[in-house]
């Protein structure tokens, strides 16, 4: 897309045409007009500029300066800009009760609501600016949707908080809970804890998912370089707002769009860097869910078989010793994505939102001797990722695990106690019920069983509180969070509602684990499973109406992403062609 001799912009073939071009649409140009806009502003191109503010928790509260900051640099370069909001739900708030129920939901909710803005008003281009962990994965899902020239801005992460001589973060306090009930730490200390984790605007500063996520927006080639590096509460971040308002007018000019960078080498781009930072098990779910968008086969098994060849290189929390202002401040994506390009771990040739490459965008970027946060690719962690793909009898659709930072443990074989559901598994774990060597199974909160996938930080944190978390194993076709650490094994499938193998375990039951050779077993003969198979039917959950119960008809399984609508490959139509 170019622009006339005369500056002006061609609008032929953008779809805000529709709502601004011709006499027939005189009625909607008088809206525009009652907003103070003019005929200028009109016959310019419309970007979208799409927040996920809120007041629910730090990680949204900075994103609506943000997103002002991006109308500057849309308005400073020939665009004009139009701010909404869509949803969060934010998981540390929703973990460990019902509430949670409505994470997993909200990432697609994300992207339709978005989606439907920009349809409905024939935007012309999106910068999506998402702080928390479903927002980041469903504004880049509604980009690749749409297919409109986007941008991605991450809203940036907490500060440390410091309590008696260390940087603490939330999961501290959700760790905190477990040495509580194990008499390990008094209340006075957990409260007063809980005071000091949290110091600022920003999302959970630990590799959890919602800075996974936003190194993925750089590696995947949807956000500048360094836009995610910067904390949420430096006002230096809105420098990178503007520029990511300005960049995205080229991009209608050049009409590179997002399919054109999401390639399927930019995803395993994304996949490296999250087995290369210790990331969130999570990104085995989005990554899947965002190639779907763009009809990428993209499955659980591919990101795992990334993982496998990836060396672990980020020093990062809950697994290792730093948070992401560390990493930003050791140069961030761009020193871990030069190290991983030099190394042959990444592909350099995917083309980026700078118009460049990432090898182009790499160019001038040299090696940092002076920290001591990413690793070289010569001397890692260790010589594979930081997050692992599990299958055998008890998961014939895959599982995963975060092995960052794990020295020990990382097999286990033992006895099964089920529980449906994570509460009861919660109960058990703070009243100390369960022994050393068990299996802790959590059946029934899968993508359809739960509904909506639930996190089990509260019940993972307070086994490592109690100091516990390497004597035990755990395994669930729910979800983790980022934060979790120790042998926690998630999305395991197919999930117990659909009759896969984890509901038809029974207490007692061995379980095999080994997540150096990838196995996950149940050793159960065929027969008897058969035989259990036969008497089983699924469960009928509490959520029969309403937006969960929309969601549980419609989700797909784990190992693809959990999504809800056919995708790319059942397109008739593109929004952005429209």
């Amino acid at each position: 897309m170019t622009r006339k001799p005369d500056g002006s912009w061609d609008k032929s073939k953008l779809p805000s045409r529709h709502v601004t071009e011709g006499p027939s649409r005189a009625p909607h140009r008088s809206y525009y007009y009652a907003m103070g806009l003019g005929t200028r502003d009109i016959a310019q191109p419309f970007v979208g500029v799409a927040s996920c503010w809120n007041e629910a928790a730090p990680c949204n509260t900075a994103l609506m300066r943000q997103a002002h900051a991006v109308s500057k640099g849309v308005k400073a370069a020939g665009g004009t800009p139009r701010e909404f909001c869509t949803i969060t739900v934010t998981d540390g708030i929703a973990m460990g009760h019902e509430g949670m129920r409505s994470s997993l939901v909200s990432r697609d909710c994300i992207a339709d609501s978005v989606e439907l803005t920009m349809r409905g008003h024939g935007y012309d281009a999106l910068v999506g600016v998402a702080g928390c962990d479903k927002s980041l994965p469903g504004m880049m899902m509604a980009m690749l949707r749409l297919n409109v020239p986007s941008v991605f801005l991450y809203g940036g992460s907490i500060l440390p908080g410091r309590w008696q001589g260390k940087d603490v973060t939330v999961v501290d306090v959700f760790e905190g809970v477990g040495m509580h009930s194990a008499g390990k730490m008094t209340l006075e200390d957990l409260c007063d804890l809980e005071t000091h984790a949290c110091p600022s605007d920003g999302a959970c500063g630990g590799q959890f998912t919602a800075n996974t996520m936003a190194c993925v927006s750089e590696a995947i080639g949807l956000a500048l370089p360094l836009s995610a590096s910067l904390p949420a509460p430096y006002l230096s971040r809105d420098e990178y707002a503007v520029a990511s308002g300005e960049a995205v007018m080229r991009l209608i000019e050049s009409n590179l769009r997002p399919r054109d960078i999401c390639t399927r080498k930019a995803f395993e781009n994304a996949a490296v860097v999250v087995a290369a930072t210790g990331g969130s098990t999570n990104g085995g779910l989005h990554l899947p869910a965002m190639a779907h968008e763009c009809g990428i086969e993209f499955t659980l098994r591919d990101v795992a078989e990334i993982f496998k060849r990836t060396p672990y290189l980020a020093d990062l929390k809950p697994g290792g010793q730093f948070v992401a202002k560390d990493m930003g401040e050791a140069g961030g994506m761009p020193v871990l994505l030069k190290t991983l390009l030099e190394g042959g771990h990444i592909h350099g040739d995917c083309m980026t939102v700078t118009g460049k490459t990432i090898a182009e965008n790499l160019k001038d970027v040299k090696w940092r001797d002076d920290q001591v946060v990413i690793r070289p690719v010569s001397n890692p962690l260790s010589p594979t990722g930081g997050v692992v793909g599990l299958w055998g009898s008890l998961a014939p659709d895959g599982a995963i695990v975060k092995v960052a930072g794990m020295t020990s443990h990382r097999s286990h074989r033992g006895p099964a106690r089920c529980f449906e559901g994570e509460d009861a598994c919660f109960a058990a774990v703070e009243a100390g019920d369960y022994k050393d060597g068990d299996v802790l199974v959590i059946r029934y909160e899968g993508p359809k069983g739960g509904p909506g996938m639930r996190e089990m930080l509260s019940t993972t944190a307070a086994l490592a509180g109690q100091g516990r978390g390497d004597k035990v194993a755990l395994i669930t076709d729910g979800r983790f969070s980022g934060g979790t650490r120790g042998l926690c094994i998630g999305h395991v499938g197919p999930e117990a509602q659909a009759g896969g193998p984890i509901a038809l375990i029974q207490d007692g039951d061995i379980i095999n684990i080994d997540s150096d050779a990838g196995i996950l077993d149940l050793e159960v003969e065929p027969e008897e499973l058969a035989r259990r198979k036969a008497a089983w039917s699924p469960r009928k959950t509490n959520y029969n109406s309403g937006a969960i119960w929309k969601f549980a008809q419609l989700v797909g399984p784990a190992h693809l992403g959990a999504t809800t609508h056919p995708g790319a490959d059942g397109e008739t139509h593109i929004y952005a062609d429209l």
